[in-house]
């Protein structure tokens, strides 16, 4: 899909439009080798579901503003878990106890962790890409 150097800059560009808005826990993984439907996904916390679709907003016109527009988006309307499927990236946005259920970053421990500034600070140990 994308090459290690470009998947990081977009990661970081996406990462900066959640942080922005003030989303928190921010975690990238390097899922390229582990699966066909993405290299990356960025994880981040929301502390509502206002916040999580204010998130969601900010990563899409990220997106759409690097002529990347969305292949899909998922739980906007509920705001608990919002999915944004933009191609190379996967972006999940949760509230606490939702990402907390799912555990993302547990059931994908076996990808490096994408290094987008500020580490998140559930981020697991792991190899990092820059």
């Amino acid at each position: 899909m994308t090459s290690a150097q470009n998947r990081t800059s977009l990661v970081k560009q996406l990462a900066e439009a959640a942080a922005e808005m003030k989303a928190q826990d921010l975690v990238a993984l390097d899922v390229h080798a582990l699966t066909s439907f993405a290299d990356a996904f960025l994880i981040a916390t929301g502390t509502s579901d206002r916040h999580v679709r204010s998130v969601a907003d900010a990563v899409l016109e990220a997106s759409e503003g690097m002529g990347r527009p969305p292949l899909g988006v998922e739980g906007y309307q509920e705001g608990r878990w919002v999915l944004l499927d933009l191609n190379e990236v996967v972006v999940h946005i949760f509230q606490e106890e939702v990402r907390e259920y799912y555990d993302l970053e547990r059931l994908w421990s076996d990808a490096p962790a994408i290094e987008v500034g500020e580490p998140g600070k559930r981020a697991p140990e792991r190899e990092t890409i820059r």
